[in-house]
């Protein structure tokens, strides 16, 4: 695979909040990390504002649209509730992501292409307000497509799959998945939309995803906020960035 530039590095808290709320208290405080994130390289904030608020709360959403310096992406369900907080805070963008109550966390991609009606509706008020849309897919094409048709400025691939069969030493059935996740890239870049690429990356396996061309953009969260635990949220970016960046050939 060739390279095409730096890749941004968007740094999802979530789970910062989910520590805070095992105990009830205020500590510790997402907004705080978010700045250390951004002081450590992050090119963007992520969090998800679930619909049941497990972990980030709308206090949370609007610390974070005031306290940060760098772009806020705002992963919700595409639901009226959402699309309201959406128009009210303005956030650089949003990421529509599909979400039930029983997951632990988001399993698959939204299905754009069986809901495109009411999708293009809600994505272009989102656009009208001047928020940069993201739709979480899988790579089949036919989401793909769907998510150009409705509007949407960009996809974010759903890497959950391949990150599950690299951590359960699947090779030969992870190298498909990539292949798989590097041709949805490419038809998505040749429809216009921006590429981003997410969920269950860590060290070990970002370098091949980081390195498919027309990706632009990863969102990572759960992986750094444990390594966190022991080397430091800064240095665990750090480190992060340092491997996309040889991925890129930049190190």
């Amino acid at each position: 695979m060739g390279t095409s530039g730096k890749l941004r590095l968007g740094v999802n808290i979530d789970h910062v909040a989910t520590v805070r709320n095992a105990r009830g208290t205020a500590w510790p405080d997402p907004l705080r990390a978010a700045i250390l994130a951004e002081a450590s390289g992050a090119d963007g904030i992520t969090a998800h504002l679930r619909e049941d608020r497990r972990h980030i709360r709308d206090a949370d959403m609007e610390a974070l649209r005031a306290g940060i310096g760098i772009p806020l992406n705002f992963e919700c369900a595409a639901t009226d509730e959402m699309q309201a907080i959406l128009l009210r805070l303005k956030p650089h963008a949003a990421c529509l992501v599909p979400e039930k109550r029983e997951e632990r966390t988001t399993e698959g991609g939204l299905d754009v292409a069986g809901d495109q009606a009411r999708l293009t509706r809600y994505v272009g008020a989102l656009r009208d307000a001047g928020i940069r849309v993201s739709m979480f897919i899988g790579h089949d094409p036919a989401q793909i497509e769907a998510s150009a048709a409705i509007g949407a400025a960009v996809v974010e691939l759903h890497t959950g799959h391949y990150s599950d069969l690299d951590a359960e030493g699947r090779a030969e059935e992870a190298a498909v998945e990539l292949a798989a996740l590097s041709k949805g890239a490419t038809l998505a870049a040749s429809l216009g939309l921006e590429v981003h690429a997410g969920h269950g990356l860590t060290y070990e396996n970002v370098e091949p995803v980081a390195a498919i061309p027309e990706v632009m953009e990863l969102n990572i969260g759960h992986f750094l906020v444990g390594e966190a635990l022991f080397r430091g949220l800064g240095p665990a970016i750090e480190e992060m960035r340092r491997r996309m960046d040889a991925a890129r050939g930049l190190a």
